[in-house]
């Protein structure tokens, strides 16, 4: 069997884009693009995927630092031609006969789309996928010989209608399946005698036909999948393309949807058929929602988890939260990280959890800080209610028991702890632990004074 590799070029800056981070960090629904690149190839190479990264190399690192890929630094930025060169070595270490090479700003590309296309390339030296395009832009024009064969990709830059002839509105999607050995050969005969002053990976295209090895452009229509991306513009087009994808993917499985097209799914959540969703609405990272949740309109939820049967009612915001099931969230809540919800819990309007685990039936309702926090089964919060976690240095935790009642207005000065069945008196600023069962007041005497009036 043929071993095959793939090579991502992902070193360029991207100038066109105005931004002082690397073009492939650039995200589509809250994602990098790399990433979606990297996992159309993963299931197709395995570990055999390198990514050319460059410019912003050390943050191409950090924004993927659990990479199932590899990465090769290409220290300057002279061109495709000189990427893949730097890439070889590794390719050839791992004995790879065949080389897939993709643009790193193609986040819409597909695995069957890349595997189709490795099929038609057949057994061809160097085969590249065209797209035709109305407006060519900056994409390479392809030049044919009368008879279709493949006479060069031309850099728009370069082209010159007096020498090349009109163009047909093919152009080079920037895929290539090249063998191994072959770019051993001729990469290192490219040259930069170009407007750009770049070492063009396409010009090798030319050089193989020159030496009368077999060359074949593959047809792939106007595919958008392949569509890269240069400008902000095309950076909204195409996550619009993708966000569609998903929603339509997403109804089809079975999730109810209301105002899909107002509906934000991100390329990693899951969503179980019987859920319901309410646009507009964000979902990113990682998240999961179960089969049975609902999940209502303004809300934003990040790498968190919504459980069977749980509510999320409008404009909450929940980020590595999970809600348990049949516990209820908002309107107006906010989980951040760390937030957890047992069964049947509830977090009301304007409450704040961050690092706080509610117990079974728990109930926070209104208006409350909670945080650096474990909460029994059963316990009440009044409104009001904040954990004073941190003392400007570190950060401590507060304890309260199963079945407690904070009164409202409560202030829980951390390191403390409220025991089981205990009542905190509202307008209190705990400061000592209130035991099992007893009730805790830390407030002045009211003082009526006769009133002074002019």
């Amino acid at each position: 069997m043929v071993q095959i590799g793939a090579v991502i070029l992902a070193a360029g800056k991207g100038t066109r884009m105005h931004s002082d981070k690397p073009k492939v960090l650039q995200t589509l629904l809250d994602e990098p693009m790399l990433g979606y690149v990297a996992q159309a190839l993963l299931p197709l190479f395995g570990s055999a995927v390198w990514a050319v990264i460059g410019h912003g190399a050390e943050q191409v690192r950090a924004a993927f630092p659990d990479a199932p890929w590899q990465y090769i630094v290409q220290e300057q930025q002279l061109g495709t031609g000189h990427a893949l060169l730097q890439a070889l070595p590794a390719v050839q270490q791992a004995q790879c006969q065949r080389v897939l090479v993709v643009n790193g700003d193609t986040p819409l590309i597909a695995a069957p789309l890349l595997q189709r296309f490795m099929q038609q390339a057949g057994d061809a030296d160097i085969a590249f996928a065209t797209i035709e395009l109305h407006n060519p832009a900056a994409y390479g024009r392809v030049v044919r010989h009368p008879d279709g064969s493949i006479a060069a990709i031309v850099e728009a830059k370069d082209y010159d209608e007096a020498v090349h002839g009109s163009p047909t509105g093919e152009v080079n999607a920037g895929v290539y399946f090249i063998k191994t050995e072959l770019a051993a050969t001729l990469l290192p005969q490219i040259r930069c005698a170009n407007n750009s002053g770049e070492y063009y990976l396409t010009d090798m295209v030319a050089l193989a036909v020159a030496a009368g090895l077999r060359v074949v452009g593959v047809p792939c229509g106007c595919d958008s999948s392949l569509f890269g991306i240069n400008s902000p513009e095309e950076l909204a087009r195409s996550e619009a393309t993708l966000r569609s994808r998903i929603a339509h993917y997403v109804l089809d499985s079975g999730v109810i949807m209301h105002a899909p097209e107002s509906i934000i799914i991100g390329p990693y959540v899951t969503i179980e058929p019987g859920a319901e969703l309410w646009g507009p609405l964000e979902i990113y990272g990682k998240s999961h929602i179960a089969r049975g949740a609902r999940v209502y309109s303004h809300c934003v939820l990040r790498d968190s988890v919504v459980h069977s049967g749980a509510v999320v009612k409008n404009f909450s915001h929940l980020e590595q939260a999970v809600v348990g099931e049949c516990a209820l969230v908002g309107p107006y809540a906010r989980l951040r990280p760390g937030a957890v919800l047992d069964e049947g819990s509830h977090v009301g309007n304007f409450v704040e959890l961050k690092k706080t685990h509610l117990g079974k039936g728990a109930k926070a309702n209104h208006l409350s800080y909670l945080g650096d926090a474990h909460i029994g089964q059963g316990t009440n919060i009044g409104a009001g209610t904040i954990t004073c976690n941190y003392d400007g240095k570190n950060k401590f935790v507060t304890t309260i028991g199963e079945h407690a009642f904070i009164g409202s207005n409560t202030a829980l000065v951390a390191p403390v702890s409220v025991g089981a069945g205990a009542l905190v008196g509202a307008g209190s600023v705990i400061t000592r632990d209130v035991p099992e069962g007893q009730l805790g007041i830390a407030r002045a005497k009211q003082a009526n004074l006769p009133r002074k009036i002019k």
